[in-house]
Formats: structure tokens, sequence, C-alpha cells
């Protein structure tokens, strides 16, 4: 029996373009279409999906299926459920994969009890076994990985970002102006409609240190606001290095939690250092191809945050700290200041003799 595949994605109410985790998400899409023999969709929500459809009109689909208009350019549940509900009814699909974005995290589990459906979340990864498919996703801080399989159609799938390799556009494949986009008119009653987005508060990008696409992550530990070699605390000179190196090099800030923890004990602290940015097993665990720890001892429960990060660097004075035993691939035993300053001089001078910005992985 063939299968169908939805491939669902709203476009990003600055630009309507696609986030890049649609992308990748895509691209599992079409692999498992290639592996199952199945027939693949594309639903699009937005308030003006005609950009995003052109990017993705190359990539094969046998439809392409679109919710638009002006009640659907911001994250609304009413909205939202109307619209992802709209395309998955005309696609009728057996599969709907979907990116775990905050606007469809809330709204797709409510889609699929209205599908009389199943969802799952936080998947990280798909394939097909012998015409099944398999989804697989990570439990209890990603120490148990489970492989999950359904009977229920439609099954909604939602793909963590960071686990596949995006989908590229292809220009050559595809004819410009050939993405034949098919509109499903939903109509809102009033009381859909009764919320509104009144506007959007951000941080500056400056001022922003979590950062889930940079390509390097860069970890401080305690050490930063313990005494040095002369027996002084410098958090007063850490600050800015540590600053100056994320505007510089795009990357984003992770902190041990025993540096973080330092807030609610009256220590010196880093001003732009919260819980947030708390790495390792309380805390989150990114996927960002290279990683950098400054100041941290490697300790077991920090290290589990990286496991999915591909290149482990630290730097430390103590040359047999835990990133020693194994647990980084390149270990420098120098002084995190001097590293951080001489790094950020080099930074400094690449973007004066360079046209283009510092690559995120510096």
């Amino acid at each position: 029996m063939s299968q169908s595949i939805l491939f669902l994605a709203h476009v990003s109410e600055a630009g309507n373009t696609l986030p890049k985790s649609s992308y990748e998400v895509l691209g599992a899409a079409l692999e498992l279409t290639k592996q199952l023999g199945a027939r693949l969709t594309i639903g699009l929500i937005g308030e003006d999906v005609s950009a995003a459809a052109q990017t993705v009109a190359s990539a094969g689909a046998e439809r392409i299926l679109a919710v638009a208009g002006p009640d659907f350019s911001t994250a609304r549940y009413a909205s939202d459920a109307a619209a992802a509900e709209a395309i998955c009814r005309s696609a009728a699909a057996d599969l709907i994969l979907a990116p775990a974005t905050s606007r469809f995290m809330r709204v797709l589990a409510g889609v699929a009890h209205r599908l009389n459906g199943c969802v799952d979340t936080h998947v990280t990864s798909l394939e097909a076994v012998e015409g099944d498919v398999r989804a697989t996703r990570w439990h209890y801080r990603q120490r148990i990985e489970a492989v999950i399989r359904r009977d229920a159609r439609p099954w909604l799938v939602l793909l963590e970002s960071g686990c596949h390799a995006a989908w590229v556009t292809r220009e050559t494949t595809g004819t410009p102006g050939a993405a034949r986009v098919e509109q499903i008119p939903v109509i809102l009653p009033k009381v859909a409609a009764r919320t509104a987005v009144s506007g959007i508060r951000a941080p500056k990008s400056d001022v922003q240190t979590i950062r889930p696409d940079a390509s390097l992550l860069f970890v401080a530990g305690a050490g930063w606001t313990k005494k040095q070699a002369d027996g002084k605390t410098h958090v007063e000179q850490a600050e800015p290095l540590i600053l100056d190196f994320l505007r510089t090099s795009g990357a984003s800030l992770g902190g041990s939690k025993s540096l973080v923890d330092q807030t609610g004990e009256s220590q010196a602290v880093l001003g732009f250092m919260t819980h947030l940015n708390q790495v390792g097993q309380t805390g989150s665990t990114p996927r960002h191809p290279k990683g950098l720890s400054t100041c941290c001892h490697g300790e077991e429960p920090h290290v589990v945050g990286w496991r999915f990060i591909n290149e482990r660097r630290a730097v430390n004075l103590d040359p047999n700290c835990g990133w020693a035993r194994g647990k980084a691939d390149v270990l420098y035993v120098a002084d995190a200041f001097e590293v951080l300053a001489k790094l950020n001089a080099l930074l400094a001078q690449r973007s004066r003799t360079s046209p283009e910005p510092a690559p995120q992985e510096a």
C-alpha cells in the first residue's frame, strides 16, 4: 500500500521565509519518501507563502498546499490549529512531519486530536524498516533512547532541530516561478481571532547570548570568577573578554551549573549569565557543531550536555582536569584570560582586513 507524507511548515514572521529547522525536516521527509516509495506533499502556513513556496518548488513534491492571509501571520493557537487541520485533511497523509518550533509545539497535539491521529514530539531521527516507520527520541536527560512505531494514522511527528542535514535549494532543478500553490480557504470565526499580537519584544542581537543556530558553543565555568594567579578575582575583566568574543565570533554562550548557581550564593558572578545558559545534566543539551569550554573542569554532569557536540575543545590550567580524560578532542593547558584576549585580537584584526563577517566557528 502506497504511503503519503506531508511536510508541514510555517513561514517566519519576519521575511516570510522558512526557518532553518524546516529545511532539516524537509531533508528528512525526502529521505523517508525515497525509502518508502511514498508520495510527498508540502503544506505552508503564513501571511504570504509565495517566497517560501518558491524555495521548495524543486523538492519534488506532488502538491504544495497553503493557508495564507493576515490571520495567519503570527503565532496564535486558534488560527494555527485551523490552518494545520485544513492542510492535513486536504493532504490526507499517513505521516505528517513538522519542525519542533515553539509555534508548532503548542498546536499540533491539538490538531492530532482533531484528526483522530497521534503525535510524537522531540523526535531526533526517522527511518523506514521493512516498510515501517520508526522514530527515535531521548528520555531522562538523553540517557535513554527510545524507538517508537505507531499503528494509528495520521501520525504527526515533530523533529528537533540540528538532527538532520538540511535540504539545500537547488535552483537548477526547478523552473523559477514554477511553484504551483493550491490555496486552501480557511475562514476563522470571530472567537478564533480575538487574540491579537500587539508587538514583539526581543533583546538586541549583541545582548542575546543563546544562539541555537551558532556553529560554536562557548561554555564558561566557575573558574572565571575564582582567584587567579595573583590571588585576586578578575570578574570585571572576564565579562568584557567573554562578551567581545561572543560578539565577534557569533558563538552561543553556555555555563556550568557551578557558575550559574553562584547567583544565589552571593558570590561574584558574570552579569549576563543566567540559568537559561546552563548546559549539562540539569541544563540544556545543545547540538552545535563545535564546542569550546573554558575554566571548567569537565565534570560528568556538565559533560553530559556535550554529547551531541561534534568537536570538543577545552582551555584549563589543570592538565589533569576531567577534560583530559578522554572527554575533549583537544585540551589547551593555558590561562583562559590570556587565550580569549588573544582570540579577540585575532578576530578583530580579521574583521578589519576582511569585508566578510568573522565565521561563527572562529
